[in-house]
């Protein structure tokens, strides 16, 4: 299960499903609700949250690989928030592993100069102003993606100006959740040049795993020959020789 990053489609992920599909794994990749196909008409449709991406979508998939290929070992590969919301999903605890990328808290305070200041104007300012000039924040004018639904955006921004990432909201809006009793194997990987996953804000979200069993790797850009791997890089077919990272933890467990 590829569980995807905020308001990224699922064609992103492409190469890096089939080249786990070549070693073995049957791999699905997929679109939150708001997303890409997953859209139905309105981005607003159903108000979609992060929360409901957590527990209603991601929950779904690993529902449907559970109906389409019983009796196996199944495994989530999270990119960003599809590693954070792993514990509003009431089956995770039917996961054998959980393997990160550039998953964190995403938080503010942990940022560095400048990068503080474009992500703060992000953050409390594109997204408040274009949630309330269209009624949904217009992510693909920075780059950042498919455009966003308009609470998925205020979760966002809310969640990393707090600590934490979702934790800002638990036992308060959500009520239920699994964050504190998963204690499978995972592993964190995120790489020196990503000044969202800095190691800061990857223990800070490794935090709120309170039993779970983790890894930490750094990825340092240059010691692959890379110029850059970023918060984006590793699942690019550009940067292939990265993806033995998934496979090797895969076989592991």
């Amino acid at each position: 299960m590829v569980a995807p990053a905020t308001g990224i489609r699922r064609r992103f992920y492409h190469a890096f499903a089939c080249f786990l599909a070549q070693n073995g794994y049957a791999t699905l990749t997929f679109e939150n609700r708001g997303i890409g196909d997953s859209k139905r008409g309105d981005i607003n449709s159903g108000n979609p949250s992060l929360h409901d991406w957590g527990k209603l979508d991601m929950a779904a998939v690993l529902d449907l690989l559970q109906e389409r290929y019983p009796d196996v070992k199944y495994h989530l590969v999270g990119h960003s928030a599809g590693g954070q919301l792993v514990g509003l999903m009431n089956n995770a605890q039917d996961l054998t592993s959980i393997f990160n990328f550039g998953c964190s808290s995403g938080s503010i305070n942990n940022a560095n100069y400048p990068y503080k200041l474009a992500f703060h104007f992000w953050l409390n300012f594109v997204i408040p102003v274009s949630n309330f000039l269209f009624g949904h924040v217009k992510s693909q004018w920075f780059g950042m993606g498919e455009p966003l639904p308009k609470r998925v955006a205020s979760d966002w921004s809310r969640y990393c100006n707090g600590s934490g990432y979702v934790k800002v909201d638990l036992d308060n809006s959500i009520t239920h959740y699994w964050y504190d009793q998963l204690n499978i194997p995972s592993l964190w990987l995120h790489a020196t040049d990503d000044q969202i996953a800095n190691l800061a804000n990857v223990k800070d979200m490794i935090r709120v795993y309170s039993r779970i069993k983790y890894e930490i790797v750094t990825l340092k850009p240059s010691d692959f020959g890379f110029q850059g791997i970023g918060h984006m890089g590793f699942f690019s077919s550009k940067k292939k020789s990265l993806w033995k990272y998934a496979i090797d933890w895969l076989d592991q467990q």
